[in-house]
């Protein structure tokens, strides 16, 4: 998984793990449907039922907006370091357990188009952090507008 990947999966995981309480409906609604079609084929609708939950879960959870800036606070609060993650690409992902060496953020401006000079680690850094944050909006993540600057 990409260096990105695993900063959204961190973060929309931590979030969906405080939310899990929303499945049960879905089987209820899927059993629903797969009791009017029953008749007819009664593989597919087997079939049906089994992708139709995934495929009814997926929506489900792209519609929550996550609120990342409460994940990284909540995050925050438990770790036992001091960490500006609203302004450190590397304290943001050592908040979460993520690799934040050079080498690393050197592979996470690589997939994020990053054409600035990587020797210039500061300006590279400030960058990051902004292009992160910018992602987790476009990707279902409620982040306040001074994250993003």
């Amino acid at each position: 998984m990409s260096i990105l990947g695993n900063i959204t999966s961190k973060i929309f995981g931590h979030a969906h793990a405080q939310a899990a309480p929303a499945a049960p409906q879905q089987p209820s609604s899927t059993a629903s449907a797969g009791g009017k079609a029953s008749g007819p084929t009664p593989a597919n609708p087997a079939a049906a039922g089994t992708s139709g939950a995934k495929t009814a879960a997926t929506p489900a959870t792209a519609h929550v907006q996550v609120d990342v800036e409460a994940v990284l606070k909540d995050l925050a609060g438990k770790n036992k370091e001091k960490l500006d993650w609203r302004h450190s690409i590397v304290d943001l992902m050592k908040l979460l357990k993520l690799d934040s060496s050079l080498t690393a953020r050197k592979e996470l401006a690589k997939e994020l188009h990053y054409t600035g000079n990587t020797k210039d680690s500061a300006a590279m850094n400030i960058w990051l952090h902004r292009q992160v944050m910018i992602k987790l909006a476009e990707n279902g993540g409620k982040v306040p507008e001074s994250l993003k600057t």
